[in-house]
């Protein structure tokens, strides 16, 4: 009995001590578990390798340096830290100059417009193809009669004759494509609201504007002509071009008071029923009637395009003061005109970039062509610039005219614009002229030439010139009035209250580009230049051919929209335009010049 006892003892004793053996095991497997776990949501933090890296390469620093560096962000990392809400992503984009010289690789583009969901999780929205993201606005072409935007819309105004454009968008994004060599006749429409509580509005699209069609009317947005009436429905009506007819035509989208067009209704004939109608041919002098008492007239306009002799691609973007927030309002407008009207082989090309408003920019986007135009009808003048090669006194004269007509006190604008002319053997010649902050630099196999000067008060060209004329600026001064420009079209209060300001233009060199070059021009708003360095901006274009080819039809479109996409990764907080021009293809059999 004893000894069965003892036995039994035994092994529970045995039992307990493997029983805390097993214990001592598990607690001291605990902490590799947890290092272990720790050590994988460590990895999974993401760096700004993979999260909306810019397109400039490490490579990008051996390229020359031309001396057109602007400022550049302070550099530091991306991360994304997890917590109990949601990620937070911290820093920004580095300086491709800063003493550490972090190259810049391309990886693949990831927005940083997180979904987040519970815990550490989030959704990052892979962008593959940036140039398909994006809402690409008007091809540039020649109309015949002036179209007038829409009301609330991102407005793309027109001009009257020839590749004329204006960029005023109001909000939100405006994209506008590159010029198109298509020699076939087109159509454009514009409806006014000639009666209804949204009398005076009007609206108007092209037939080869296919982001922009279908055209809607409705009372709310998202319509394109919004009319607030009562009777009309949210979508109440859409308007398209068709194709294969060649023809515009009406669609009544299932309304509530029906549509019709010359008092003959085109709705679904059953009554209350919410089906679309069929289409039905419009045609000038028309008019369509939403409701009972909305009427809006049509008008017709057909014309044929003429080809332009380089390639030219527009972006624009009004950006927003911070990542996340509401857009700005948009003082950009952009000017793109060939041929000039009366003087053919003269094509003009600029960006009004306004401050205080936009009022300035756009009628200087008016008047300083219009004096240009003016100039050069002057047979004696345009004979001058031909045979001398140099348009310094027409653009000076222009620019002076042009200050003394504008008459906005508290608007002003900067003016960058590249006058381009063939003379009569064909040859092919560019001059710039500015005032402000917006550059334009030219590349001509592989050299870039700066076609503008910056006039910041920080700039030692404006120090200089202040200096010159005994009014230097005092220590640590880096403003006047307010306002860091010291020359700027516009803005005669500040100019009546300091004599500093000046509205003279720097005038560029004039640059011959031989049929055997190849060149390209880089026209670009301050919110371009105050995170992009020239040589990153030329390296992304030399990249954007490269990768594309130079016979691609739409390789000035590709550029414009990649080097806006930089400075939207880059961060930039000011509205932003840019004008990419293509002379690698110079065109001029089509061309008759007035001799």
């Amino acid at each position: 009995m004893l000894a069965g006892s003892l036995a039994a003892s035994l092994v529970g004793l045995f039992l307990l001590l493997f029983l805390l053996l097993l214990l001592l095991l598990v607690l001291a497997c605990r902490p590799l578990r947890f290092f272990n776990r720790r050590q994988s949501s460590t990895s999974s933090l993401i760096k700004v390798d993979d999260i909306e890296q810019p397109l400039i390469t490490e490579n990008s620093a051996d390229t020359p340096d031309q001396g057109f560096t602007r400022n550049f962000v302070d550099e530091s990392n991306i991360q994304i830290e997890g917590n109990n809400s949601s990620p937070k992503a911290v820093g920004s984009i580095g300086n491709v100059n800063s003493p550490r010289k972090h190259g810049l690789v391309i990886k693949k583009r990831v927005s940083t417009d997180f979904q987040v969901g519970t815990g550490d999780s989030f959704v990052l929205d892979v962008i593959s193809d940036e140039s398909k993201n994006r809402h690409v606005g008007q091809t540039l072409k020649r109309v015949a009669e002036p179209i007038l935007p829409c009301e609330g819309a991102k407005h793309v105004r027109w001009d009257d004759s020839s590749y004329d454009l204006e960029i005023i968008g109001d909000n939100g994004r405006t994209k506008i494509s590159t010029f198109k060599d298509i020699a076939i006749i087109r159509s454009s429409i514009i409806l006014e609201v000639i009666a209804g509580p949204s009398v005076g509005i009007h609206c108007s699209r092209n037939s080869k504007d296919k982001t922009l069609l279908p055209l809607t009317l409705g009372r709310v947005s998202p319509s394109d002509l919004i009319l607030k009436d009562s009777e009309v429905s949210g979508k109440h009506a859409l308007i398209n071009w068709n194709m294969l007819k060649s023809k515009w035509e009406l669609v009544d989208m299932g309304s509530l008071n029906g549509t019709f067009l010359n008092s003959k209704a085109i709705h679904y004939p059953a009554a209350g029923s919410r089906n679309w109608s069929e289409p039905v041919e419009l045609s000038s002098g028309d008019i369509i009637i939403l409701g009972s008492c909305s009427k809006i007239s049509v008008q017709i306009v057909q014309d044929v395009e003429y080809e332009l002799p380089v390639g030219v691609g527009i972006a624009s973007d009004p950006m927003a003061a911070r990542r996340g927030g509401k857009k700005l309002p948009m003082e950009d407008v952009c000017y793109c005109r060939w041929p000039l009207p009366g003087v053919e082989q003269f094509g003009l090309f600029g960006i009004f970039d306004g401050h205080g408003g936009a009022g300035a920019a756009r009628a200087a986007s008016k008047l300083l062509p219009q004096f240009i135009v003016n100039i050069l009808s002057n047979p004696e003048k345009k004979q001058r610039v031909i045979t001398c090669d140099d348009a310094s006194d027409v653009l000076k004269e222009a620019f002076s005219l042009t200050e003394a007509a504008l008459n906005h006190q508290y608007e002003g604008c900067t003016a960058t614009v590249l006058l381009f002319w063939f003379d009569y053997d064909e040859e092919i010649f560019v001059q710039c002229a500015n005032v402000g902050d917006s550059a334009c630099i030219l590349d001509v196999d592989g050299k870039q030439t700066a076609m503008t000067e910056d006039h910041r008060v920080t700039s030692i060209s404006e120090r200089t010139r202040l200096d010159k004329a005994g009014k230097p600026l005092k220590e640590g001064e880096t403003r006047l009035c307010g306002l860091n420009l010291s020359r700027m079209l516009g803005d005669k209060f500040l100019k009546e209250q300091d004599v500093r300001f000046s509205a003279e233009p720097y005038v560029s060199q004039v640059v011959h580009l031989t049929k055997g070059s190849t060149a390209f021009g880089l026209i670009a708003s301050d919110g371009l230049w105050d995170v992009i360095s020239t040589k990153q901006a030329v390296h992304l274009i030399f990249q954007i051919k490269e990768k594309y080819g130079v016979q691609n039809e739409d390789l000035a479109e590709r550029i414009a929209n990649s080097v806006l996409s930089e400075a939207r990764s880059f961060r930039t907080k000011d509205n932003t335009s840019v004008i990419f021009l293509d002379f690698d293809l110079i065109r001029v059999d089509s061309h008759k010049f007035n001799q």
